[in-house]
């Protein structure tokens, strides 16, 4: 399968579309050891967010490609922005968006180290539900069950298992077959103060070599399935009401 990362709609596509959702992937331009192109992040975003569109009818934003990879710094081809830079951008995005009629954005996150997104999403819903972050850690969790990843979110956090399952479904001409010898587990203790490159000479922290296309389909379709929780937790009604207080 080879997906087009970008949306083809035009004006008169969304003009008739009507939606009241926005999705935008959020990437990164990082280093995913020799195996994986330095895109991956903003393909796994771009794969996840044309799903969602496509099944749930949301106007499909051009992905940001380049956010927060301080802690890949030093690595070739690495490029980042401020996390201050990246909050702008959404907050502009979100308010244009208004104009056309649309309140409500999905942020798809690719990334791990765009810590910054949560605090978006959290002041951008003080008055009423607006925007919201996917996927989350258990939305992650559930689809690494549903497609029997052998390893751990903890063990497999940067450009192994999951990651390489999902490219080599929808975007395989893009994955080496160095993969299947890039294992490289390690405990990151101090990640934010040293960085990737204390804890990896290779770039990979996971086990790529565990990866199939049959995973990934999995992944994607897990995903897919359950961001109809999400989708619901943004309707006034939506997500978990209080229970009445006994007086």
């Amino acid at each position: 399968m080879t997906m087009n990362p970008l949306t083809t709609a035009t004006t008169t596509d969304e003009a008739e579309r009507a939606a009241t959702v926005a999705v935008l992937p959020v990437g990164s331009f990082e280093q995913h050891g020799e195996h994986l192109p330095l895109t991956t992040d903003t393909l796994v975003a771009c794969a996840i967010a044309r799903s969602l569109a496509d099944q749930y009818q949301l106007l499909l934003i051009s992905p940001i490609t380049i956010s927060c990879s301080h802690e890949h710094a030093g690595s070739s081809g690495t490029v980042s922005i401020s996390s201050d830079t990246l909050s702008r951008m959404i907050r502009d995005i979100a308010a244009d968006l208004q104009q056309s009629g649309i309140d409500q954005l999905i942020i798809v996150n690719g990334h791990g180290g765009n810590y910054v997104l949560a605090n978006i999403v959290q002041e951008s819903n003080v008055q009423g539900p607006r925007m919201a972050l996917y996927p989350g850690r258990e939305d992650w969790a559930r689809a690494r069950t549903a497609a029997s990843l052998e390893s751990s979110a903890h063990d497999d956090m940067h450009a192994g298992e999951i990651e390489t399952s999902l490219l080599l479904h929808l975007w395989p001409e893009q994955v080496s077959e160095s993969y299947k010898t890039a294992d490289h587990l390690a405990d990151r203790p101090n990640l934010l103060i040293h960085g990737m490159t204390r804890y990896t000479r290779s770039g990979v922290i996971g086990l790529p070599s565990l990866a199939s296309s049959k995973k990934g389909e999995k992944v994607l379709a897990s995903l897919t399935a359950d961001f109809a929780l999400t989708l619901d937790a943004l309707k006034p009604t939506g997500g978990i009401t209080a229970p009445p207080v006994n007086t």
